[in-house]
């Protein structure tokens, strides 16, 4: 199993690298830190190794 890079939107390495060949850019990672602004994360719980 892959291991989680936001254990709060349950993303992986491999999607961000396919979501950069597909955009050319990572709208993940835009989304990841939009979410995280917004206060929709909970990486202190949902992260097993913390924050």
């Amino acid at each position: 199993m892959a291991e989680y890079v936001c254990y709060c939107f349950t993303h992986t390495a491999e999607d961000i690298v396919a979501d950069v060949r597909i955009h050319g850019r990572s709208t993940i990672m835009a989304q990841i830190m939009a979410e995280s602004k917004a206060g929709n994360c909970n990486c202190k719980t949902n992260n097993p190794k913390g924050c």
